[in-house]
């Protein structure tokens, strides 16, 4: 097998290709979030989702047959590279949950050739230490990576990755945030030849006064379609 470095880049090589050359127009899904609060409550948001996946502009309703309203796809759109440089914001308490999602189209990573006259060989990825988790295999690529001392508090890293068998794509990558507890675990599967999330989980501490508690969004992706055309008016043309 390939070193676990080069073997990862390989992979996000794969993914950045596979997002940027088979892009859907728009989204049409289901998604139902359960929120918890380590303090011993929580609360379900569940909303209907249209959205025109280019500039990440939705039109969603609260189910059942709630209000109405624009923006961001809710809570972050299935349609998503967490390899590339993303940035991000977040919010969230039992009655909203708030992620601004800023996607950065994905890069592809020079590969290094063969170089039989190499005295020595070195990482090729200086701020992540990957490796082969124990199960990894040629057919299912699974991953543990964690920080080196280049990255710095706040930065994160793909601490869990694994790739499905069948498309080469990752099926489950979970962020981790160097100094702080903050995770994200993403899940995806390949729907009518779409790469998309289907399930998220995001959590992360909170504090508030004297108060400290972890409040976990857990979200559900259903109900999947990718028409060509615009599902509702609004998704016409974009947004002044």
């Amino acid at each position: 097998m390939l070193s676990p470095d080069i073997a990862l880049a390989n992979l996000m090589n794969r993914t950045a290709t596979a997002y940027v050359q088979n892009a859907p127009a728009f989204i049409v899904y289901r998604e139902r979030t359960h929120v918890t609060a380590s303090i011993g409550r929580a609360q379900d948001i569940d909303r209907s989702v249209k959205v025109r996946q280019a500039d990440n502009y939705a039109v969603m309703q609260d189910l059942p047959g709630g209000a109405e309203r624009t923006g961001q796809a809710f809570p972050i759109i299935p349609y998503f590279d967490p390899f590339s440089n993303f940035t991000y914001s977040w919010f969230a308490n039992l009655k909203r949950v708030d992620i601004t999602l800023n996607r950065v189209a994905p890069s592809l990573w020079p590969l290094p050739g063969n170089d039989p006259g190499a005295d020595i060989v070195v990482p090729y990825i200086s701020f992540w230490a990957p490796s082969y988790a124990a199960d990894s295999a040629p057919s299912r690529l699974h991953f543990t990576v964690l920080p080196t001392p280049a990255l710095t508090s706040g930065q994160f890293f793909p601490f869990d990755v694994a790739a499905d068998s069948h498309s080469g794509l990752p099926s489950h990558i979970e962020l981790r945030f160097v100094g702080d507890e903050t995770s994200i675990s993403l899940d995806y599967q390949t729907i009518a030849g779409y790469w998309v999330i289907t399930h998220a989980r995001y959590s992360a501490p909170q504090h508030v006064g004297p108060f400290n508690f972890t409040v976990v969004s857990d979200t559900s992706y259903d109900q999947f379609q990718f028409p060509t055309t615009p599902p509702d008016p609004r998704l016409v043309a974009p947004p002044s």
